[in-house]
């Protein structure tokens, strides 16, 4: 079985220990802890990426360069 949990390191707490306990019960478990990037600062980490998605948001803003599609097509 595999659990991913996100939470803010403020919200660790006794029960939270419990849920994974009864979760997983008499289971060998790994506990891996890593801090979660923010997406939007992932996306923007790439000057490539950043420009972009500037300009999508801009051609957004400005209705250009827009894709129609047809909600049959979907």
């Amino acid at each position: 079985m595999y659990t991913t949990y996100r939470l803010h390191a403020d919200e660790l707490a006794e029960n939270f220990i419990k849920a994974v306990k009864q979760t997983f019960k008499d289971r060998n478990i790994e506990i891996i802890v890593q801090e979660v990037q923010d997406e939007t600062e992932y996306l923007l980490s790439s000057q490539a990426n950043k420009e972009h998605l500037l300009r999508s948001i801009q051609n957004v803003a400005n209705h250009t360069n827009l894709v129609k599609v047809q909600m049959e097509e979907l």
